[in-house]
Formats: structure tokens, C-alpha cells, sequence
């Protein structure tokens, strides 16, 4: 089946320096792909070339299967979502969501019936008459997607449109994004640099890095099963230590920390060997705590510490336990059944974690 997107090699410099270094991506109909990466990463220099606004250097970009490099972005099946929206103050919500369609000279009692079947869709009926000013911020940004969806586009760019909200307003909307996209079954592109963004929504993410994708998958692919070092460090939260593979055997090996802690990690099939610089990635969530190491003997992974922050944010609590042999700060997720509400700072914990658990990249791999 063709895809509704199609990135073929595509690579854009700007003089000696390279934005975009030779990307490939396919995007499936009705799917909704992130393109996920720090500042700078090269994601909006994609997203500008996919509406037309750049043209690339080399490569070719496909919408339905045929190339879109020749033609203008006012003719292309795409339409865009800014951050800042771009809603006309001066005009009624319902003028702002057919400007598009009056511009297509469409007779006006279809358009009146394309922006009440869009005011449906987004969960706003019969509030076409309203000025702009009277929205509230979740609101601006549904009419801001349904003045692009009335347009029937292939593909709708969406480049970082929920960096204006307040925090509790943009975890809303993330939910609220996705319902929205499986509502009028549209091929959804979105760039962000938050990766709860990302993770969310998404059916694909690309993880960008020096205007390269790093890896391509699910969520759940990328926070599980990193295939760079990159991707381990930038998605969710981890612990890493650096140090060098004293032993391998088969997948597990066992690395000897720059501080001189021996851990137990997993390779992966990375083809890591004795002797290797290498790094090792251990979520927070993976390691477990206890008052004593009673429980601990089937850990590979075993330390004693003592606590020297609690970072409490409800259900999200962490602690950091100072290592008492190697003198590091491990980040530890607490339990959330409450057992632990006493701790506190100075405590004398045991923690371990499986060496399952531990990501092992050769290290400079990032």
C-alpha cells in the first residue's frame, strides 16, 4: 500500500553545514508519526521542506506516491499547524475555519456546511458566531486544526503546537490530539522536543540527533529497547555510568565503572567484547529498594547507600542514594504503595536491579 508520506534520502545544507544528512521515512495512511529531537536537530528543516517553504538540497518527498519537489506549497495536499496558531482575531470562528474554502471560491452554503460537520468533529457545535478572544487556549487550538482539516488535506504538519500551553493544558491536549486525528482519519506529522509529547501520541516516532534519525519504532520500542546510546539517554530518564567490559558472556557481561563499581549488564547482540570502553543505562523505575538485602540475592546488582535527596512529586517520587563504595548518586523511583513515606535523608537503603535491566552501548556511540 502506498504511503500517504514518503521522505526518499532527503538532505538539505545550508553552505558547509548540513541540516538534514540523508533521511528515509514512510509514513502509513491515517498514522500519526513524530518526528522527535533537541533544538537544532534538523526536525523543522523536514517539516518546512515537506510544506514547500525549503527546497531540499537532494532527495525527493512523495504524497500519495508522487513527488511534491516542483510544486508550490499553496498546491500541495498538506496543511500546517504553527505553535502560535495564526487565528484571525478579527474575524468569528467560523469565518476563520472556511477562510480557506472562500479562498477556493466555494459556494457559501457549502462551506457553512463543511465548518458546522468540522465544529462537530472538534467538539465545539454551534459556537461559529464567537469571536476568537471568547476560546479558551484548548479551544484556539481545535479550531486551529479544523480550519486545516475543512482543506481535506493528505497530510496535516503539526510543528511544536502545544509549546504555548500551560502544563496542565498541554497534557490535555495530548489526549485530545490523538482523539482528534483518529477522528478525521488524517496522516498526522508532528514535531516536538518533548518526548512525553511523543510517546503519547504517536504510532512512530523518529529520535533525531545531528540531522540524522536515530532510530525509528513504537514508543514502547524506544524506551525499552534503545538501539544507540543517543536514544537511551535522550528518552525517558536513566542512570549511566561509563567504564570498561572486563567480561562477556554470551549476552551478559559484567564492566568495571570509571569510579570502580562492578555492574552486570546486558549487550543485546551490540557484539560488545572484553576490554571495550562502554556505557551503561539503568532506568530509575528498574531499581529496586529495600530497607535491608534480605530480598535482594536474586539481583545481580546489589548496593548499599544512603539517601541524599527525596524529589517527591506524588506517584512520580524519586530518591538519590549515594553509593557507599564508589561514592555515586543512583536515582531510584519510590514505590508507589506509600511504604517508603518515612524515608528520609541519610537513611541507609539497599538497592538492585537485574543485569537484564542495564542498556550497554560502546561507548562515544552518541
Amino acid at each position: 500500500m502506498t504511503p500517504d508520506l514518503e521522505s526518499i534520502r532527503l538532505t538539505k545544507r545550508f553552505g558547509d553545514f548540513t541540516a538534514v544528512d540523508d533521511v528515509s521515512f514512510a509514513v502509513p495512511a491515517g498514522s500519526f508519526f513524530s518526528i522527535l529531537g533537541p533544538s537544532g536537530c534538523g526536525k523543522t528543516t523536514i517539516m518546512r521542506m515537506i510544506a514547500g517553504f525549503l527546497d531540499p538540497s537532494s532527495g525527493d518527498i512523495e504524497i500519495k506516491g508522487k513527488s511534491v519537489l516542483n510544486v508550490p506549497p499553496n498546491k500541495r495536499p498538506v496543511n500546517m499547524v504553527f505553535q502560535h496558531l495564526a487565528l484571525f482575531p478579527m474575524m468569528n470562528i467560523a469565518d476563520n475555519i472556511g477562510y480557506g474554502l472562500r479562498r477556493r471560491k466555494m459556494p457559501r452554503a457549502e462551506i457553512a456546511r463543511k465548518v458546522e460537520e468540522a465544529l462537530e468533529r472538534i467538539g465545539l457545535p454551534g459556537i461559529g458566531n464567537r469571536k476568537i478572544n471568547e476560546l479558551s487556549g484548548g479551544q484556539k487550538q481545535r479550531v486551529a486544526i479544523a480550519r486545516c482539516m475543512v482543506m481535506e488535506p493528505d497530510v496535516l504538519l503539526l510543528d511544536e503546537p502545544l509549546g504555548a500551553l500551560d502544563l496542565k493544558l498541554r497534557e490535555h491536549m495530548k489526549i485530545e490530539l490523538k482523539s482528534l486525528q483518529a477522528a478525521f482519519d488524517t496522516t498526522f506529522i508532528y514535531i516536538t522536543h518533548d518526548q512525553s509529547e511523543a510517546l503519547v501520541m504517536s504510532d512512530q516516532i523518529a529520535v533525531m540527533n545531528e540531522g540524522r534519525f536515530e532510530q525509528t519504532g513504537t514508543g514502547q520500542d524506544l524506551y525499552y529497547r534503545p538501539e544507540t546510546a543517543f536514544v537511551a539517554g535522550f528518552i525517558g530518564e536513566s542512570n549511566r555510568w561509563r567504564g570498561r567490559i572486563e567480561r562477556v558472556m554470551g549476552d551478559e557481561l559484567e564492566m568495571r565503572t570509571d569510579t570502580g563499581m562492578l555492574m552486570r549488564g546486558a549487550t543485546h547482540g551490540r557484539g560488545l567484547k572484553a576490554g571495550d570502553s562502554a556505557e551503561i543505562f539503568v532506568r530509575p523505575e528498574a531499581i529496586r529498594l529495600a530497607r535491608d538485602a534480605s530480598n535482594f540475592e536474586d539481583f545481580d546488582n546489589r548496593i548499599t547507600g544512603r539517601v541524599t535527596s527525596l524529589l517527591f512529586n506524588g506517584a512520580a517520587s524519586r530518591i538519590l542514594v549515594r553509593d557507599a563504595a564508589a561514592n555515586e548518586e543512583i536515582e531510584v523511583n519510590l514505590p508507589q504503595s506509600g511504604e517508603y513515606a518515612s524515608l528520609a535523608r541519610g537513611d541507609e537503603v539497599q538497592i538492585g536491579w537485574s543485569g537484564a535491566q542495564g542498556n550497554c552501548f560502546a561507548a562515544g556511540a552518541d
